[in-house]
């Protein structure tokens, strides 16, 4: 709809009878008598009414300007819809802002036409707004709504489901599956035959080997020790 009332000629139409003779669009006059277009605003024009002029542009600016931010809009769209479960919960707020930063934007262009319609002496009686000023309306009326409605699906709307994270303390009772992995890389499980259930005695019985171990490990160095605490003492006796 916002190309639509760039590309046709008539927001501002004169219509004395019921006919439309002469029409304004941002960029062209178009005489329905003649049937012919000419640029709008010329340089005349903005000679004899320079604040007219620079108004006027002002509002094929700010339409064109839209185009451009409802493209981003789109843009945003594709890549949020697209993306997965934590960027479509984060992502609505920034359609929501491209959305009314375009609304905000067609609006300020409609408003300007409307006041120049009401207040600027080229337009008399038999001068009203016409369709591209409806379409102009329609289009920034819509893209507020629909952010309007994305803002408000975000806060009632049920939470989308996804992978729920993992806390980082977790005192719950204890895994079943967790302890047999466990058990599965300790070389806990008994064999087949006996039903691969996980064997806390055998978890029991390898811990005391490696006690003994480690008992046995230091008892040689102590024996060491001791013997040679006396033989340093009868070389001592010897000497002296």
């Amino acid at each position: 709809m916002t190309i639509a009332s760039i590309s046709m000629p008539r927001w501002v139409s004169y219509s004395p009878n019921g006919e439309r003779e002469y029409s304004y669009g941002l960029h062209s006059r178009c005489s329905a008598v003649t049937g012919t277009c000419v640029p709008f605003p010329k340089m005349s024009d903005c000679t004899k009414d320079p604040s007219f002029c620079n108004m006027w542009r002002t509002v094929g600016f700010l339409t064109s300007f839209g185009v451009v931010v409802e493209l981003c809009a789109i843009v945003s769209f594709i890549v949020i819809i697209s993306g997965g479960v934590q960027r479509r919960a984060a992502g609505w707020q920034v359609a929501v802002g491209v959305l009314s930063f375009s609304a905000i934007v067609q609006c300020a262009g409609m408003a300007i036409v409307a006041f120049l319609f009401d207040n600027d002496d080229r337009f008399w009686k038999g001068w009203h707004l016409d369709l591209s000023w409806s379409l102009c309306t329609a289009s920034w009326t819509i893209l507020f709504l629909t952010s309007v409605g994305i803002a408000v699906s975000a806060f009632y709307l049920p939470i989308e489901g996804d992978y729920e994270l993992i806390p980082e303390e977790y005192y719950g009772p204890p895994d079943d599956r967790l302890f047999s992995r466990i058990s599965a890389w300790d070389n806990g499980f008994k064999g087949p035959g006996e039903g691969m259930q996980y064997s806390y005695q055998r978890d029991q019985d390898s811990m005391s080997d490696v006690v003994s171990i480690a008992a046995s490990s230091i008892a040689p160095s102590n024996r060491r020790e001791s013997s040679v605490a006396p033989s340093n003492r009868r070389e001592s006796d010897a000497r002296r």
